[in-house]
């Protein structure tokens, strides 16, 4: 039992009730489990949850699986533009407001910034300084770099000119960095942050969803996989989203390559690339390529049970220099199931977890290769791999570990503010 008070501010904070993003859900869940009294500061819409909640005022507050909710309005929006950043502003300009009120009613002991952008740290900043609590700035990309790198934003746009400010600002003034990314920590340190602050915690699992009962496949999902088996083909499966982020279309091509095998691919999801990719297998003559829906959350593990390998891809954008962590990587090695992983990146899971076989970001020839070998694997080496994934995963990836290294960092490690 900790018995701290913990205020998360999370912009895009979800639930099983509301959908993504789950990440500051599961931490949050353990540590009360652990006697902590936990509050996530979210709001109101994200584009990330299937279920946003409701608001008849400003604010509002709502109690999950005993973690406290305080919900605060924001304008709806659609994709990454001008509307995104005002709900952002929107957010930040709220907590701001309410900041004297959160610190000496709340009296946190522990604060954590934590939105996917840097703004937060300022409120969060404000809140940890008036109640004496500690402050941690919980890094899930690097903004302002990746709407530069990868969204293509000026680095002379005023919104990109005060989010590096803030991220400077969150480096010097937080107690303790904590990063996913594993391999940030030069890039924190040019823009001024202490090397004792850093520490990584990455994405996670829930032991619970793979150790219980689960949902059942549809019926189009176990027809189309078991006419597979009772062919003998070997089934490499995807599952996830079908947008450009995902390297797809390296993998369809791949399957050009592959024709004549015994094998099957099998790409389970929706998104806004899946109309090209499908486009693409038929106009290529690949009967082996199949799409499916997307299924629920819960039925993941079942999924993944009838897959033979799995196939990860990523493309080839210097952000990705700094680590990848993927859930999806981890549900895959969850289901003891050897995975394809086809990446350009500063860390490289299965390769440390020797959980499959990693080649090339955007090489159909290497994912191609690489399949011909899994194929020629006997039962048992596909069998070790997959185990080696599990293994790797338990050990360092469940949320009750992952909670429990967040707990030390609430009372030591990191330097002064």
């Amino acid at each position: 039992m900790t018995d701290m008070k913990i205020f998360y501010v999370n912009h895009y904070a979800g639930s099983p009730r509301h959908g993504m993003e789950y990440r500051p859900y599961y931490l949050a869940r353990e540590w009360v489990r652990s006697g902590d009294q936990v509050t996530i500061l979210a709001a109101d819409y994200s584009h990330l949850r299937q279920n946003n909640p409701q608001l008849a005022s400003g604010s509002a507050q709502e109690v999950i699986d005993g973690i406290h909710y305080a919900w605060f309005a924001t304008p709806r929006y659609q994709g990454n533009g001008v509307g995104r950043v005002l709900n952002i502003f929107a957010f930040v300009l709220r907590i701001l407001r309410a900041q004297r009120l959160i610190a000496r009613h709340g009296k946190p002991d522990v604060v954590i910034a934590s939105s996917t952008y840097p703004l937060d740290i300022f409120p969060a900043w404000l809140i940890a300084r008036r109640a004496r609590a500690r402050l941690l700035f919980e890094v899930h990309d690097l903004w302002p770099l990746t709407p530069v790198e990868v969204g293509g934003m000026s680095p002379r746009n005023p919104f990109v000119w005060l989010l590096q400010r803030a991220e400077n600002f969150a480096y010097r003034h937080a107690d303790v960095v904590v990063s996913m990314l594993p391999c940030a920590r030069e890039h924190m340190m040019d823009h001024g942050m202490a090397p004792e602050k850093f520490h990584c915690i990455p994405n996670g699992i829930v032991v619970d969803e793979w150790d219980g009962a689960g949902a059942a496949l549809p019926e189009e999902h176990r027809a189309l996989l078991a006419r597979l088996k009772s062919e003998g083909r070997f089934v490499l499966g995807y599952a996830g989203g079908h947008g450009l982020a995902n390297a797809l279309e390296y993998l369809v091509k791949a399957a050009t390559l592959l024709r004549g095998q015994l094998l099957s691919v099998v790409l389970v999801g929706d998104g806004p690339s899946k109309p090209a990719l499908m486009a693409m297998a038929r106009d290529l003559g690949l009967e082996h390529v199949h799409f499916l829906p997307a299924v629920e959350k819960r039925a993941v593990p079942a999924l993944l049970a009838q897959m033979d390998a799995l196939y990860i891809g990523w493309h080839k954008l210097p952000i990705y220099r700094f680590g990848i962590n993927p859930n999806k990587l981890f549900d895959y090695m969850m289901a003891a199931k050897p995975v394809l992983h086809s990446v350009a990146a500063g860390n490289d899971i299965v390769a440390e977890a020797e959980a499959g076989l990693s080649v090339a970001a955007q090489d159909p020839p290497a994912i191609a290769a690489a399949l011909c070998q899994m194929l020629s694997w006997p039962p048992a080496e596909r069998e070790r791999r997959g185990a080696n994934g599990r293994r790797y995963v338990l050990a360092r990836h469940d949320y009750r570990v992952l909670a429990q290294r967040f707990q030390q960092l609430f009372t030591t490690a990191g330097g002064e503010s």
